[in-house]
């Protein structure tokens, strides 16, 4: 069976730019960026705690 591939949205890509922009100018290390293809969401952890989700309309929200 054949994987379906999901690629990032204009949305998606300008949201994760501006939270790793926010992240870095609080000076928070960025120690994980990640898209999943399967499911088409970047996946963002900063510091040991922050997590942030980032599906393809591009709101942005926290992990808790």
């Amino acid at each position: 069976m054949e994987e379906l591939q999901i690629n990032s949205t204009n949305q998606q890509a300008q949201a994760s730019l501006r939270v790793c922009q926010m992240l870095s100018n609080y000076y928070r290390d960025i120690k994980l960026f990640h898209f999943d293809s399967t499911i088409g969401e970047v996946y963002i952890l900063a510091r040991d705690n922050i997590q942030v989700i980032i599906p393809a309309n591009g709101h942005w929200r926290f992990i808790q």
